[in-house]
């Protein structure tokens, strides 16, 4: 640290008098106490300055004087750059201007004006200042800029916007994450710098959600965020790298495949495994660890991901999981989900290592107790991540041994797994009748509604697990088992219903399957569900 860092502890000091050593109120001397001098003078010096009117010509008053300071402290350094007591006292000058300049923040609409004056290139240039007190400034003070409670209205948009296109274009995000470097987690200090240099990210994401990919192609800080992650320590700052990471690869296929490729699979399954047999212990904690699970099934949406799951075995980590039946149950489930979608290999080795006998007491109700299994939705949510799961396994294996493996559960226990099927069939097909009366009703008091709106308003109400059920029971039928058909026939009937119910719902869903996959992918889908329905 450099001397001058006395005058950052001093602002931080000021918090001491709200309270006395001894639990009193400093405000209320006794026994004979005197009145804390230090206490008025600042109060004396508040009033002799009042707040002026932000404008641009305060702004403009603020800049001057901001730039004078850094220009000075600049000459110092250059002039005694191996004697810190000759440039210490414009340290705190320039210290002491940098905090001034958070006012900006109350005025948005200012933001253009300061981009016009090229204050923003001299605090980015901050952040590479060799007293890591002033880069922490400047990171503090980006921080206030760019929070997104200035931003509260449409107007502001363009003025936040200007602000971080002036911050890009001199190199703020490569400046951020290079200090990160230099940070140190045991100085309380620079710690919470870290925090301050994620959030500021985080807000610079929020304004231009490019920024996303940008500060990925452009800086190391994916590497940053990993290395953060597998700490073995918990910390805030490890809850905040696990958030920022998943805020990253949460909609950009491109930040995905290039964590798949640093090794990023293996990393936040090495970061998930430490909870495999334990449950975390606060509630910042199990927020990081679902954090790493939404990192996990974010990275597992590119196919060469999903390569790297199997081979890493991380089917097998998350059936561990499972087994160990502790707060992330849920979360294995969820990530085995997206593993095995539309990808055959994971379905086999999850079949290989005794994954039937772990998903399907699940399937039938069985969940373990815990304080998360008992939020609302939970359970609900379990149920359809259960019900994909079954449907990647009959679409991913199609033949042989594992394929019997599959279908014999159907059959065990006097079909009771088909009886739940059936159960679940209805509860979903009751739920979409609803909704598609509702927009009937809608209709009627002509209110417009395209089709579109209506068919994304019935997957909301579950008919898009009401659809993924009706293809387990068309892979059931279609396999030709006489028990399995008349099992099905039999609850059909006693619900009322008949095969022309089933066959309408996979008519819809062919109709709609695929629309975000490729044309290949859509085309063998629609193959596949033509063919239970005319088997049906």
């Amino acid at each position: 640290m450099e001397v001058a860092n006395h005058a950052a502890k001093r602002k931080r000091d000021y918090s001491d008098y709200d309270n006395g050593d001894d639990g009193r109120s400093a405000s209320a001397p006794s026994n004979g106490e005197e009145i804390d001098l230090s206490l008025l003078e600042a109060l004396e010096k508040s009033q002799q300055n009042p707040v002026e009117a932000l404008d641009i010509k305060t702004l403009k008053k603020l800049v001057l004087a901001f730039e004078r300071r850094l220009k000075d402290n600049t000459a110092a350094r250059l002039k005694y750059p191996d004697q810190p007591e000759k440039f210490a006292d414009s340290e705190v000058e320039l210290h002491e201007e940098i905090e001034k300049l958070k006012i900006l923040a109350g005025g948005p609409e200012l933001y253009p004006e300061l981009v016009s004056l090229g204050t923003v290139a001299s605090i980015t240039q901050l952040l590479n200042h060799d007293n890591t007190d002033i880069a922490i400034d400047a990171v503090s003070l980006i921080q206030d800029l760019t929070d997104e409670d200035v931003f509260d209205g449409e107007e502001k948009d363009e003025p936040a916007n200007v602000l971080v296109d002036a911050l890009i274009e001199n190199n703020a995000l490569e400046l951020l994450v290079q200090n990160l470097s230099r940070l140190s987690e045991s100085d309380p200090d620079e710690s919470a710098a870290i925090y301050s240099t994620l959030s500021t990210i985080e807000n610079l994401i929020e304004i231009k959600p490019a920024v996303a990919e940008l500060v990925c192609e452009r800086t190391k800080l994916l590497k940053w965020l990993v290395g953060k992650i597998k700490v073995r320590e918990f910390d805030s700052n490890k809850q905040y790298a696990s958030e920022i990471l998943a805020i990253l690869l949460q909609n950009s296929m491109a930040n995905q495949k290039r964590l798949g490729q640093m090794n990023g699979v293996d990393a936040v399954l090495q970061a998930v495994a430490m909870y495999k047999s334990r449950d975390p212990k606060t509630g910042d904690e199990e927020e990081m660890v679902e954090n790493l699970f939404d990192c996990l099934c974010c990275l597992l949406m590119p196919l060469e991901n999903k390569e790297k799951f199997v081979k890493a075995e991380g089917v097998e980590l998350m059936i561990i999981i499972m087994n160990q039946k502790k707060l992330c149950y849920g979360s294995a489930i969820r990530a085995l989900d997206f593993a095995m979608t539309n990808y055959p290999p994971a379905c086999e080795r999850f079949i290989d290592v005794m994954g039937l006998k772990t998903a399907f007491p699940a399937f039938m109700g069985k969940i373990p107790v815990s304080k998360k299994n008992k939020k609302k939705g939970f359970k609900e949510e379990l149920e359809e991540r259960l019900i994909s799961l079954i449907a990647s396994l009959f679409g991913g294996i199609l033949r042989g041994s594992r394929r019997e493996r599959l279908l014999i559960k159907f059959v065990e226990h006097e079909c009771e797994k088909i009886d739940r099927l059936m159960e679940l069939y209805m509860r979903y097909s009751n739920r979409v009748k609803a909704e598609t009366e509702r927009l009937n009703d809608i209709e009627l008091d002509d209110l417009e509604m395209d089709e579109e709106e209506k068919y994304n308003r019935k997957l909301d109400s579950g008919l898009y697990t009401l659809q993924l059920i009706a293809v387990i029971l068309g892979h059931l039928w279609t396999s030709e088992h006489p028990q399995m058909r008349a099992r099905i026939e039999l609850l059909l009937k006693q619900n009322k219903l008949s095969r022309k119910d089933v066959k309408d719902v996979l008519q819809e869903y062919h109709g709609n399957v695929g629309d975000l996959e490729g044309p290949e992918e859509k085309e063998r889908a629609q193959s596949k569900i033509q063919k239970f329905i005319s088997a049906f």
